[in-house]
């Protein structure tokens, strides 16, 4: 069965078990790096926002002999848990006044993106791209991310460049910078009991790496751009730096003289991106350094 069919038969199933005051609709959601989820929404008359419910992870679990009426079980219980008591006023997403003291900026792949970035506005950035995302946290919605679209700035009537200066200003002050070592990163993650001391002592001290993100390690490789952080950086290293893009939501700093050459780096690069993450949150391929002296980065 490929995911479409089982797809239509959630929907129905699902159309069944609520009655006919719901609608089910399901709906492609283009994700980053091209990345397409199958998903499904829940409408109610009495309710004016729901989520999406993403199917591809209980296809997966269908595939593996996982039973459909756990699966339906499963879908209901995060429509009424994510689901907002009652109705929200979403009409101040149309005055700009309302929401430019949260637009933010973020990292992608401009190559991954091409389609995406048809339809968004976004800043070119070595071979990355700036793009931009309303940050809500509310106590009904929780905290999470609106993708801002051309016809968001038709309907507010400002321009990329305007975006752009807000979300320098914004995303810094929303989502400080924070940059920690590699050791702490990890036992943070995992808990001292990840590695012994000793071998910790001997892996970091062979491999001095340093973690940047934000204070919530989301689209945390997007403080590359914080005015300023790169150069504070450097002067606390006293030289020049590589920066790994370890994902969309943090970047790796190896300073000079690190021991690794820099086509290693590169193949670590890579081999991480195939092997430890999903491709919705993978940045580059490429290996980035920022120097000291020019106080800037490039590609190498």
């Amino acid at each position: 069965m490929t995911i479409h069919n089982f797809s239509k038969m959630i929907q129905e199933k699902v159309e069944e078990r609520l009655g006919e005051e719901f609608n089910v609709r399901l709906q492609q959601v283009q994700k980053n790096n091209g990345v397409i989820f199958q998903g499904m929404v829940i409408l109610n008359k009495a309710r004016n926002v729901s989520p999406t419910i993403y199917l591809d992870d209980y296809y997966e679990a269908y595939c593996n002999g996982y039973d459909v009426e756990r699966i339906i079980e499963g879908i209901l219980k995060i429509y009424e848990e994510d689901t907002p008591k009652g109705n929200i006023d979403m009409d101040f997403f149309k005055d700009f006044q309302s929401v430019k003291d949260r637009i933010c900026y973020r990292l992608i792949d401009e190559k991954l993106n091409r389609e995406l970035l048809e339809k968004i506005p976004h800043v070119k950035f070595l071979n990355l791209a700036i793009c931009f995302y309303y940050a809500y946290e509310s106590e009904e919605l929780g905290s999470g991310s609106i993708l801002i679209y051309h016809t968001h700035l038709a309907m507010w009537k400002v321009t990329v460049e305007e975006l752009l200066a807000l979300a320098h200003v914004n995303t810094p002050g929303l989502l400080p910078w924070e940059c920690s070592s590699m050791e702490n990163v990890l036992e943070e993650l995992m808990g001292d009991c990840f590695m012994s001391e000793h071998d910790k002592m001997q892996f970091f001290k062979d491999v001095p790496m340093s973690v940047l993100s934000n204070n919530k390690r989301t689209y945390g490789a997007s403080c590359i751009l914080y005015p300023g952080v790169l150069e504070q950086l450097s002067l606390r290293f006293q030289s020049g730096f590589y920066i790994l893009p370890s994902s969309i939501h943090e970047v790796i700093l190896l300073c000079d003289g690190c021991g690794e050459s820099e086509q290693e780096l590169k193949n670590m690069i890579k081999e991480v991106n195939r092997t430890q993450l999903e491709n919705v949150e993978v940045l580059s391929d490429s290996l980035y350094y920022y120097s000291l002296n020019k106080k800037q980065i490039e590609i190498l």
